[in-house]
């Protein structure tokens, strides 16, 4: 059998650099009269991102898809638009209701405490619509009840690629040679324990005891301290990230090998940890700057307070006697002690004024 060969390969976070709604939409113009045909392998991610994806596809009309390795979240969702969908004997599949993030670690009142209870029951409602958006695309591809659907997102467990096909999920089940078996790896466990994804029972890739994307922290953490060239895997990185990067770099883009993974050269680590260096000086600067711009505002404030006191004593006072009459021309060439004060307040004001902008 010939090799299959695909015009789009869909892996990684859904909604990063190599998972991309806008590439996807310039891939499927580029072929619009053609079929075309999806590879797609990634534990999930961004599911605003796979209803984009899915909508391309549909709006297509003539897409493929075709699943490898562990398949989760999003990357299910993205496949809904497709004219039909395969996946690989070994491949599996999970489907399960929508998360988001929640991090609280703060002192609250019971005034506080009331408006983030109220801020969690609209995020609860908000993800329960999306639950039913979703379970309602599920149910039309599997051609079963809403309610079936929303029960197997809730259990949230792995199907087999059988089981995918007994639910209506994928439309056949292949045993292509090239296909790669799932594999269990310190980065998909990383990822599938932040993102609160059930672990499958799956052997630990031997030649990944510590996981591409540990190896990616590790770098982070010792890039001060190490000029050895590197492989960073990329594959989880949001766009944008990579889009700095590169353009710190003064390249286009990165030639990645098959999974994910690109080489950084010494140089090309030397560069970064001058940019780094580079931005923590000018963020130290910016500090110093905005230290010493507190205490003149607060000097200036300071000012503004006594000259207020000043001025209200003085008002408070009965006005001296009148010794000699003056023209009106030399009363306005001297000024009185209360006009001085409240030249000075104007001006101290005005200083202010400059420096909060």
């Amino acid at each position: 059998m010939a090799k299959r060969t695909y015009h789009l390969h869909l892996k990684g976070y859904v909604g990063g650099w190599n998972f991309d709604s806008d590439y996807v939409d310039y891939v499927l113009n580029k072929y619009k009269d053609d079929e075309v045909h999806v590879l797609i392998n990634s534990l999930g991610g961004s599911v605003a991102t796979a209803l984009s994806v899915s909508a391309a596809f549909k709006r297509h009309g003539n897409v493929h898809v075709h699943y490898e390795g562990m398949n989760a979240s999003a990357a299910t969702i993205a496949s809904l638009g497709a004219k039909t969908v395969t996946i690989d004997r070994n491949a599996m599949y999970l489907v399960h209701k929508c998360s988001q993030f929640m991090l609280v670690w703060d002192q609250m009142n019971a005034d506080q405490l009331d408006q983030f209870i109220q801020e969690c029951e609209k995020t609860k409602k908000d993800l329960n619509k999306i639950d039913l958006n979703i379970a309602g695309g599920y149910a039309a591809r599997c051609k079963k009840e809403k309610a079936e659907l929303l029960d197997l997102m809730r259990e949230g467990g792995w199907l087999t690629a059988e089981e995918a096909l007994d639910w209506g999920f994928v439309d056949e089940v292949t045993d292509l040679p090239e296909d790669k078996k799932p594999v269990m790896t310190e980065e998909v466990k990383d990822f599938m324990a932040a993102e609160g994804i059930p672990m499958p029972n799956l052997p630990m890739d031997d030649d990944d005891e510590r996981g591409m994307f540990s190896r990616f922290k590790e770098f982070l953490r010792g890039i001060y301290t190490t000029k050895e060239t590197t492989n960073q895997v990329l594959s989880t990185m949001k766009k944008k990230l990579f889009s700095v990067i590169a353009a710190i770099l003064a390249v286009e883009t990165f030639e990645c090998e098959e999974g994910g993974s690109a080489s950084l050269t010494d140089e090309q680590l030397t560069t970064l940890e001058n940019h780094i260096n580079s931005l923590q000086g000018q963020v130290d600067e910016a500090h110093t700057q905005m230290v010493e711009r507190d205490k003149v505002i607060e000097g200036l404030k300071a000012q503004i307070v006594a000259k207020d006191a000043e001025i209200a004593d003085l008002s408070k006072q009965p006005a001296a006697a009148t010794q000699q009459v003056t023209n009106q021309n030399q009363a306005a060439a001297e000024p009185s002690q209360l006009q001085d004060y409240c030249a000075e307040v104007s001006e101290a004001r005005e200083m202010l004024n400059q420096l909060k902008k």
